[in-house]
């Protein structure tokens, strides 16, 4: 048995993510990753409903939007986003990268999420701003259990889960365990 690799790339924007902890090591209580977010990188505004993140920054500084308010952290600097709150992160340097950690709590499906995502940019799957097609998609946005601001929950949870249902009796979540599973 083949076990996963601990740091995942992302090939069309660079980013690094090393799982220092993942969700089997702590029995689903946290995942525990360290970013390297190269400059410019980043995230949309989105929001979570089943777990915190707690970002520390290691080096460089780190943007990070919570709500409507913009905050800069620099290496020592630690925020809490709670459930709910709409956020993203984003590194404005134009020339360094920033290295940070990200603690997910409870764990969740974050690990299977990033590790398919990444995998399927890595297969040459996703479009030029690394989204997969929709059956694919529709998994992730599932284990991801991140929402949109703007548009009600209950629709997207409604849309995306007809979408991922759809996308397992096609047989499509097979094609993503080699992603995550070891075993495959």
């Amino acid at each position: 048995m083949q076990p996963l690799p601990r740091t995942i790339t992302h090939p069309q924007v660079g980013d690094t993510v090393t799982f220092l902890k993942t969700a089997a090591e702590t029995n689903g209580t946290y995942t525990l990753v360290e970013v390297v977010l190269l400059p410019g990188g980043g995230n949309d505004l989105h929001y979570h409903v089943d777990y915190i993140e707690i970002f520390e920054v290691l080096e460089g500084v780190l943007g990070v939007q919570c709500g409507k308010a913009e905050q800069y952290l620099n290496p020592g600097d630690t925020v809490t986003i709670p459930k709910k709150m709409v956020h993203r992160f984003f590194n404005k340097s134009s020339r360094h990268p920033v290295k940070f950690r990200v603690t997910i709590q409870p764990a969740r499906h974050f690990e299977v999420m990033l590790r398919i995502a990444y995998g399927l940019a890595v297969d040459g799957k996703t479009n030029k701003k690394g989204l997969p097609h929709i059956w694919h998609l529709a998994i992730l946005f599932q284990k991801g259990e991140s929402y949109l601001p703007g548009l009600p929950l209950r629709i997207q949870k409604s849309v995306f889960g007809i979408l991922a249902r759809i996308a397992r009796i096609k047989g499509v979540h097979r094609e993503l365990y080699k992603y995550y599973k070891s075993e495959v």
